[in-house]
């Protein structure tokens, strides 16, 4: 029986901390503050430009809003409205 300690558990989103489960245009939202990225649009605090994936957020990327971490963004549904 192993007594290795558990790692903590984090909050990784629907996506699971999977990035290549995440298609090009899917829009994410952070769990703390509810501020979307939206690849469409970028993010002008990051100067990331339109068509940018989530997936291509530079490491250092937090969201604007509340500095939450990238891997605390939920999949928003493909029907939610923009």
């Amino acid at each position: 029986m192993s007594t290795a300690p558990n790692p903590p558990a984090r909050f990784e989103g629907s996506y699971l901390g999977d990035a290549a489960r995440l298609p090009a245009d899917a829009r994410l939202e952070c769990k703390i503050c509810w501020w979307v990225y939206d690849p469409a649009v970028g993010d002008e605090v990051w100067q990331i430009p339109p068509g940018t994936p989530f997936t291509a957020l530079p490491a250092h990327w937090r969201c604007p809003e509340c500095d939450g971490d990238a891997e605390q963004f939920m999949v928003i549904a493909e029907d939610a409205p923009r």
